[in-house]
């Protein structure tokens, strides 16, 4: 028996128009599905309502993720493939696998001879590099910084210096309750001539992508960042 495919779908990165973000073959996908993984099964009925899903959403089935995942619930989530089923994969925001704990089970995809198809749709990493000017030809992503003040602190200049080195722009984000604090630490911590983007709500009508040095970013008002989502991105020289 053939095994299903694996469609990882992008979710909206907040309000923003379905056709604009997502090709129209990638909605077609979508709607001929009927079972999906997802983080929080809640998420996932909202972006199909979202995204247009013809089907009764009700009737579509959603396995969510448990904090913790092992071999033998990721082969269950997988089941319905393994026995010829489509699937569809989705994050909380974003494209699935991608700083993302949908990785997991995309890997033991191909260990069980199930293909994998990613489609096109926003990513707000990739987005955020994009638009920041900053060296797009070696960048690492490194998630969360420490909550600490100290900790979080010693990560940047220790961020900082390995861009200086390695010519490598360095991606990172923060809950959004505490991006003000993230911004107000780079600023402090960071030397002058360090270049600092920052993406907000990406595709959204809140949307803003600026960069700017350090020195610059010190002579302008800060930029409003409360409860929004944020990718910072830093380049030394």
């Amino acid at each position: 028996m053939s095994t299903g495919l694996l469609h990882l779908i992008p979710v909206g990165l907040g309000p923003a128009d379905p056709s604009v973000t997502h090709p129209g073959h990638v909605l077609r996908t979508l709607d001929a599905l009927d079972y999906f993984i997802a983080e929080r099964a809640k998420t996932a009925r909202s972006e199909l309502k979202r995204l247009g899903y013809s089907r009764a959403i009700q009737e579509a089935r959603i396995e969510e993720l448990p904090p913790q995942l092992d071999a033998r619930t990721i082969d269950l989530l997988l089941a319905p493939l393994k026995s010829g089923h489509d699937g569809g994969l989705m994050s909380e925001a974003g494209c699935p696998a991608v700083a993302d704990p949908g990785a997991l089970i995309v890997r033991r995809a191909h260990e069980l001879g199930i293909r994998v198809i990613p489609h096109i749709g926003p990513s707000s990493l990739l987005l955020a590099l994009m638009a920041s000017g900053l060296n797009g030809q070696g960048f690492a992503f490194h998630g969360y910084l420490p909550q600490k003040t100290e900790d979080r602190v010693r990560s940047i200049q220790a961020l900082e210096k390995e861009s200086f080195k390695l010519e490598r722009t360095q991606l990172f984000i923060e809950t959004p309750y505490r991006n003000e604090a993230m911004f107000a630490s780079l600023i402090q911590n960071c030397r002058d001539d360090t270049r600092l983007c920052i993406a907000r709500s990406l595709t959204t009508a809140g949307e803003l992508v600026t960069t700017r040095t350090i020195r610059e970013w010190k002579k302008t008002p800060a930029p409003d960042l409360d409860r929004q989502p944020v990718v910072f991105l830093l380049l030394a020289r």
